[in-house]
């Protein structure tokens, strides 16, 4: 119920970003009719088609995308007939026939023949088919989600409460208007004038989506905007778990939950399959992780060393490899993912999120600590709290009838890309590439699931990003399609890694980094020389940058020497 609240207040706040530009005009279109009979259906057939698209394309894949597109071109042309209508009677009278026909009477007619809720409702549709609210907060919370969890009825639920609250405010925006709207005619007879009005803001509003501006200027803009009050709403209803007091040894450890079901595993890595029958009498370290996540990386060391030090001691530990991007679910990769990074303890596969959800997890890494009875005692999210976790396992390990345990910690003194993150907290946020979590981006319009040419701009702020060269841009990332092609970031952070990946025929791709128009020189990563030169050969995260002193801000390139790269995610250290 609170996350259908936040989602509703998200949708409510809409009204507020300059991305809702577009819809307006469509809205107010029937602001002089009676408003049940025509802005109750619009906005509800709006909000409907909303939640049902928004469904589709956060759980569907690129189909629906594509099945939204058209239906995008197919609005466009309908509101674009219904801004013709109202500039001219005698238009309105000769285009009105056959939507007459088709009871979807977009017209500015009598009110016998023109309150059509059939046809309000069909301008809802439309219209909900061309609204691209911006991915702010709550609504990229929620589609994350939805594309986390499946389908499922509560996926629905959750973005038709974020479209009835963007519908809700502009129903009172319709409601005023419709009132000052009246008092206008009422007093200064420009009833026709009022209509010609109408008719060319639709006009202009088909003509920005047409040009992207819905997705491209207005999106950022509309970020700026809104994105604080969105993220304090998510803080008031769902805060982030408060930090606890540093565990002392011998202090008592909460029952948290029974121990979740494994079934749900789609594939086992170093072990038959495990189940929660078969550990009990054994303290078990669950560790959720996907192999091309930056702070699962860096947690890697100290859970191998757990492992090493503690597994004769009673200690099981299970790294569920819940994945991020669609290349994660390859068994193949993962089992190539797990030796190279020297994995050696078992690894579910948790490709449909069984388990995940089985924990109701929502991060990665995330540790959960439980007893040799099965019940979960502690659990610890993201990096850190390494030495706290260290004495819950020896604590459990005791409380098991384990003794003689080894003494001291396990070392954190890591290097190359397992190291700790710089103390930096200006450092640049994780930033997707693909459009359904993109954000900063600076480069013009998004061509969605197709070809585009891109240009970078000759200057870019502080964690803003952009593509030059051919691309097309898909929802978890971009595809170069043309050699010579390159990426632009103004970035902060000590360290810069990008999840990257040959294109489907595996051949691998040549690449050159610069910094401030440079080569990296000393500040190369691991998976660059000197000179800024790599190449990839597999689907994984590489470190780019690792700037030997300092964490200042700099201007990151990297240009593909082939085609058929595909970049995912930035992460910064």
């Amino acid at each position: 119920m609170l996350v259908l609240i936040l989602a509703y207040l998200g949708g409510l706040l809409t009204i507020l970003s300059p991305c809702i530009l577009p819809v307006l005009p469509f809205v107010f279109a029937r602001s002089d009719k009676p408003f049940m009979r025509n802005g109750l259906p619009l906005l509800l057939g709006m909000a409907i088609t909303f939640a049902a698209v928004a469904t589709l394309a956060a759980v569907g894949g690129g189909w629906a995308v594509h099945a939204n597109q058209y239906g995008r071109y197919v609005a466009m042309v309908v509101l674009a007939v219904l801004g013709l209508t109202l500039l001219s009677t005698h238009l309105a009278d000769w285009i009105s026939r056959p939507f007459v026909a088709l009871g979807n009477r977009l017209s500015n007619r009598s009110a016998s023949k023109g309150d059509s809720i059939c046809g309000a409702v069909g301008l809802g549709v439309a219209t909900g088919l061309l609204w691209a609210p911006c991915a702010g907060p709550i609504l990229g919370l929620l589609l994350t989600g939805a594309a986390l969890n499946g389908a499922s009825v509560q996926t629905t639920l959750l973005l038709l409460s974020y479209a009835v609250g963007a519908a809700t405010s502009l129903a009172v925006a319709l409601l005023i208007g419709g009132k000052l709207f009246e008092l206008m005619k009422r007093s200064l007879g420009a009833g026709e004038w009022v209509r010609r009005t109408l008719g060319v803001l639709v006009l202009c509003g088909v003509a920005a989506i047409a040009l992207g501006l819905d997705t491209g200027l207005l999106t950022r803009i509309s970020l700026a905007s809104t994105s604080g009050i969105e993220q304090k709403l998510i803080g008031a209803v769902r805060p982030a778990p408060a930090p606890r007091p540093p565990l002392r040894v011998g202090d008592p450890l909460p029952v948290e939950g029974e121990f979740p079901s494994l079934a749900g595993a789609t594939g086992w890595l170093n072990s038959k399959p495990l189940s929660v029958e078969s550990l009990r009498g054994k303290v078990v370290l669950v560790d959720f992780w996907t192999y091309s996540c930056i702070n699962c990386i860096r947690t890697l060391p100290y859970v191998r060393g757990w492992y090493d030090k503690y597994k004769s001691h009673g200690l099981v530990i299970i790294g569920v490899h819940s994945p991020e991007f669609a290349f994660e679910k390859n068994p193949h990769n993962v089992a190539t993912a797990v030796k190279e990074l020297g994995v050696d303890y078992p690894v579910a596969l948790d490709n449909g999120y069984a388990i995940w959800r089985g924990f109701h997890n929502e991060y990665w890494p995330a540790h959960y600590f439980i007893d040799a009875r099965g019940r979960i005692r502690n659990h610890h999210f993201g990096e850190g709290n390494y030495h706290e976790s260290e004495d819950v396992i020896r604590q459990l390990l005791t409380d098991a009838g384990n003794h003689n345990l080894p003494s001291g910690y396990v070392n954190d003194d890591h290097r190359d890309v397992e190291a700790a993150p710089s103390s930096d907290s200006t450092r640049s946020p994780e930033t997707y590439v693909g459009y359904a979590r993109a954000m900063n981006f600076v480069g013009g319009r998004v061509s969605r699931d197709d070809a585009g040419n891109y240009h970078a701009p000759k200057a870019l702020g502080t964690n803003q990003w952009a593509l030059d060269g051919r691309w097309s841009v898909h929802d978890e990332y971009a595809e170069l399609d043309r050699a010579g092609g390159s990426i632009t970031y103004r970035f902060r952070g000590r360290d810069l890694h990008l999840v990257l990946g040959p294109g489907t025929d595996g051949k691998p791709v040549r690449f050159r980094v610069s910094i401030d128009g440079k080569p990296p020189g000393a500040d190369h990563g691991m998976d660059t020389d000197v000179d800024g030169n790599g190449t990839i050969d597999s689907q994984r995260l590489y470190q780019l940058v690792r700037q030997a002193n300092g964490t200042g801000e700099r201007l990151f390139e990297i240009t593909f020497l082939d085609p058929g790269v595909r970049a995912y995610a930035f992460t910064f250290g």
